[in-house]
C-alpha cells in the first residue's frame, strides 16, 4: 500500500524521488522519506505527514547525491511518526531500506535479533527486516545480494523492497513478492528508477521491466542482473508503457477525482474501442478467446474482488444470470479463502481489481488456481500482478486512476463485464439477435449519455449545499442498481466520513426503516426500470415517515418530482445499462459534500489507493 521510488543515474536524485513522492503519495501519506548518496555518506531524512512536509523539511537539508530512494507510508506496523517512517537503517548505518509490504514472521526474528545485540528504534517490520538483512551478511561474511537472497527466504510475507548501501555507493539492490515493483530503464542503461507503479517513471522512459515475485535485482549503471531467490537468473523482459504524463496530472480540475468523474465519457469510450462496432454487429474481447469456451461451459462463474470492484461484480452477477443464463456467486476476495471454499476445473473465476495489485484478491487467485478453476482477470493497468498471475483477461483501459475513492474504474469494469456478459450470451444463443444487436447500439451510445449525465452537477452542488452537515444517509436501489446504491454509499463514506449505508428497496421494511426521520437523507435510484412502480411505493413510505428524499430520475419523469425532495435527472437507457449511468450523480454527491465539509477528495483518511497488504 506503501509507495517506494528510487533513482541511479547522472542527475541528482533528490528532485526525481520527491517528484515520484507526490506521484505515488496516493498510495499512502502518514509519513514520507527519502535517503541520499553522497560521497559514500548514506544519509535518511523523514517527516511524519504528507510529502509536502518532507519537502519543506528538506529545503533546511543540503542533500546531494545521483543514488537515491524514497518512500510515502500507509501505517500498518507502528503509529505514524518521525521514527516509524522510511527508509530504515541497520544498526550500524551503512545500509538502508525501504519496504512495502508485511513481514508477518518480523516478531520472531526480531526476538532473535535483540538476543544478538539489536536494538530497535521504532515498531515497524520493515526495520527488522534490514536489520536481519544486517546480521546475515555480517554473520557470513557475504555480498548484500547473498545476504538479502538468504534473508528472503526465511521472510514470511509480502514485500517490494529498495536496499542502498554505504559500502557500494553505485548500487541499488531490489526484490518483491506479492507487492509490486517496476524498473524503468533509461538510455543504454545510464539510469534506472525503481517506483510501485509506473506514475513516477513515465515522465523519464517508456522502457520499464516488472519484476515477478521471488525476484532479486541488481543495478548499477550500465547493468541491469535479475535472479530469484534460489540464485537462478533471468533475462529481464522489457515492455513497452502506452501512458502518457498528461494522464496522471490534474489538467486544470481542482482535484484527481473530479478529473475521473468527467473522464468517464472517455474512459468507457476506449474500454469499447475496437471491441464494440455496433454497425457489423461485432464484439470481441481478444484477451478471453483463448479460455472463452471456459467461460461459455462454466458450471459456475466466481467473482472476485473487493470494495468498488466487488460492487462492479455485484452488477456482473446480475447481468451474467440474466444474459447469459450461467449461476453466479460474488465473493469477497478478502473472505474467499479463509472459508474452505468448494472449487473444481469446471468452475470459472473472474477476478476483478482496479490496480491489479489487490493483495486479497491475488491470494484468492493462487487458490482458485491450485484448485484447478480457469481465472479471468478484469483490471486497469498493464503488466500488474493480476494480469500476469490469471489465464487471460480484459483490460479495462480507464486510464489511470490517481484518486483513492474509484470513480472511473467502477464504470470501465461493469462495461468490461458487460461486454462479456454479452459475448458469452451470443455464443450460448440465450440472447435473440434483435435484442443482441439492440443493446450493442446502445452501448455504443453510453459514452454520450455519460456526457449528458455529467451536466447536473451544478444542480448536484445545490444538493449537496443542504445536506453536508447530515450525519448518516442512506441509499436505496433495486435490481441493476442495488449494488449501485451500495456503490453510492461507499463513496460518501471514503470521502466524507459521513456514515452512509445501501440496501435494496424493499428491505427497508426488514429494518432500516426504523432510522428515518425528518434528519435522514435518503437517496433513491428511481429509473424507468422493471422496478418502477415498487420504488415510487418506497418513496412514499419514507416521506410517509417525514423522510428526505434526494430521487436519481429518468428525464420527463413526471410522478416522482411531486413526492420527492429533490431531484437529479438522467438519460434513459436500457435495465442492464443503467448502473453506468446512474453511479455519476452519486459519485459527484460524494464529491461536493467532501469538499464543503473540508474534507481531502484524492487522500481520505487512512485510506491508501491500492491494498497491498492483507
Amino acid at each position: 500500500m506503501c509507495g517506494i521510488v528510487a533513482y541511479l543515474g547522472e542527475q541528482e536524485a533528490s528532485p526525481v524521488v520527491l517528484k515520484g513522492l507526490k506521484r505515488l503519495e496516493y498510495r499512502g501519506y502518514d509519513s514520507a522519506g527519502v535517503a541520499l548518496i553522497y560521497q559514500n555518506n548514506l544519509a535518511i531524512y523523514k517527516k511524519k505527514g504528507k510529502v509536502s512536509d518532507l519537502e519543506s523539511y528538506l529545503q533546511n537539508q543540503n542533500i546531494k547525491g545521483s543514488i537515491g530512494m524514497g518512500h510515502t507510508r500507509w501505517a500498518t506496523h507502528g503509529e505514524p511518526n518521525d521514527i516509524n517512517a522510511h527508509p530504515h537503517f541497520s544498526s550500524d548505518h551503512r545500509l538502508a531500506l525501504i519496504h512495502n509490504g508485511i513481514i508477518e514472521n518480523y516478531a520472531t526474528i526480531k526476538q532473535e535479533l535483540i538476543l544478538k545485540g539489536h536494538q530497535f528504534l521504532g515498531q515497524t517490520d520493515s526495520e527488522v527486516l534490514i536489520h536481519f538483512i544486517e546480521q546475515i551478511q555480517k554473520e557470513n561474511e557475504c555480498s548484500l545480494f547473498e545476504a538479502v537472497r538468504i534473508a528472503l527466504n526465511e521472510v514470511v510475507g509480502a514485500y517490494a523492497i529498495v536496499i542502498m548501501s554505504a559500502d557500494d555507493p553505485n548500487q541499488l539492490l531490489a526484490a518483491r513478492k506479492s507487492s509490486p515493483l517496476v524498473i524503468g530503464i533509461g538510455k543504454d542503461k545510464k539510469e534506472f528508477w525503481l517506483a510501485s507503479d509506473a506514475t513516477p517513471i513515465i515522465e523519464y522512459t517508456n522502457e520499464v521491466v516488472y519484476l515477478d515475485d521471488n525476484q532479486i535485482a541488481v543495478l548499477q549503471q550500465g547493468k541491469l542482473e535479475i535472479k530469484d531467490i534460489s540464485n537462478q537468473p533471468s533475462t529481464p523482459y522489457i515492455q513497452y508503457l502506452d501512458l502518457t504524463l498528461d494522464a496522471i496530472e490534474k489538467g486544470g480540475f481542482d482535484s484527481f477525482m473530479l478529473k475521473e468523474i468527467f473522464e468517464q465519457p472517455e474512459s468507457v469510450l476506449n474500454c469499447l474501442r475496437g471491441r464494440l462496432i455496433a454497425d457489423q454487429q461485432h464484439l470481441q474481447l481478444g484477451g478471453i478467446n483463448k479460455y472463452l469456451d471456459k467461460l461459455l461451459n462454466a458450471k459456475r462463474i466466481i467473482i472476485l474482488g473487493c470494495g468498488t470492484s466487488w460492487h462492479a461484480g455485484l452488477v456482473a452477477e446480475y447481468l451474467l444470470e440474466e444474459l447469459a443464463r450461467i449461476p453466479v456467486e460474488v465473493e469477497y476476495a478478502s473472505e474467499f479463502r479463509y472459508r474452505n471454499p468448494i472449487l473444481d476445473a469446471e468452475d470459472a473465476v473472474i477476478a476483478i481489481s482496479q490496480s491489479g495489485e489487490t493483495a486479497d484478491t491475488l491470494a484468492a487467485i493462487d487458490l482458485a488456481k491450485s484448485k484447478g478453476a480457469t481465472i479471468f482477470g478484469v483490471c486497469n493497468v498493464v503488466g500488474s500482478s493480476i494480469a500476469r498471475a490469471t489465464h487471460e483477461g480484459a483490460y479495462t483501459h480507464a486510464g489511470p486512476e490517481i484518486g483513492v475513492a474509484s470513480t472511473k474504474a467502477f464504470t470501465a469494469q461493469v462495461t468490461v463485464l458487460l461486454m462479456i456478459a454479452l459475448m458469452i450470451a451470443k455464443k450460448r444463443q440465450n440472447i435473440p439477435a434483435v435484442q443482441f444487436s439492440e443493446l450493442l447500439y446502445e452501448l455504443e451510445s453510453i459514452p454520450q449519455k455519460i456526457a449528458n449525465t455529467l451536466k447536473v452537477n451544478d444542480e448536484i452542488e445545490k444538493i449537496a449545499h443542504i445536506y453536508q452537515k447530515a450525519s448518516n444517509m442512506i441509499y436505496l436501489g433495486r435490481g441493476y442498481n442495488f449494488p449501485v446504491a451500495l456503490e453510492g454509499a461507499l463513496k460518501l463514506k471514503e470521502i466524507s466520513y459521513i456514515h452512509a449505508e445501501g440496501y435494496p428497496a424493499a428491505e427497508m421494511k426488514h429494518g432500516p426503516i426504523a432510522l428515518i426521520d425528518e434528519e435522514m437523507p435518503v437517496v433513491f435510484i428511481a429509473i424507468k426500470d422493471s422496478s418502477y412502480e415498487k420504488i415510487v411505493s418506497n418513496i412514499q413510505e419514507v416521506k410517509a415517515r417525514r423522510g428526505r428524499v434526494i430521487a436519481i430520475v429518468n428525464e420527463g419523469d413526471n410522478l416522482i418530482p411531486t413526492i420527492a425532495d429533490h431531484i437529479i435527472e438522467i438519460p434513459a437507457t436500457y435495465d442492464v445499462l443503467t448502473p453506468l449511468l446512474t453511479v455519476i450523480p452519486l459519485q459527484l454527491l460524494a464529491y461536493h459534500i467532501a469538499v464543503l465539509r473540508g474534507c481531502n477528495v484524492d487522500q481520505p483518511r487512512n485510506l491508501a489507493k491500492s491494498v497491498t497488504v492483507e
